[in-house]
This record gives C-alpha cells, structure tokens and sequence, in this order.
C-alpha cells in the first residue's frame, strides 16, 4: 500500500486527538499560555475548543504547530 499524504505529519490524525493528547501532556493552564485563546483560559473544554478550532482555521493551524513540536502520541 502506497501512502497518499507521505508529505503530511498529520494525515490521519483527528482534531480531538490531537487536542486530548496536548490536554493530557501539557494540561489546560500551560495550553492557554502556549496558545493564548479564550477556549483554553476560559472554562475549557475538548468539546467547546473543538467546536472553536474546528471554524478557526488560524487557531487550529497553531495548535496542529504545537502538536507538531512536542510530537506527543506519535511513533
């Protein structure tokens, strides 16, 4: 099987996982200082952050950033 995305880090990889994965390593308190936005400082939650990431693409572009450098729950 050839890969398609060979390119992309992040093929296959969901938006919810990527969020719990940073939630779990980094905790809601040092998200919001590494990404300053309101749905990390606020009374977070996977579902509100994902509801927020999911219509924001400059928000999601630097959290999928963040996972990308702590390359946490990849091989």
């Amino acid at each position: 099987m050839t890969q398609d995305h060979p390119n992309d880090p992040l093929h296959g990889i969901t938006l919810e996982h990527i969020l719990t994965q940073l939630v779990a390593h980094l905790g809601w308190k040092k998200l919001g200082e590494s990404i300053r936005i309101r749905c990390f400082t606020h009374d977070p939650s996977i579902k509100s952050s994902l509801k927020f990431l999911r219509k924001t693409p400059w928000a999601r572009t630097k959290v999928e950033a963040l996972y990308l450098r702590t390359r946490i729950g990849r091989p």
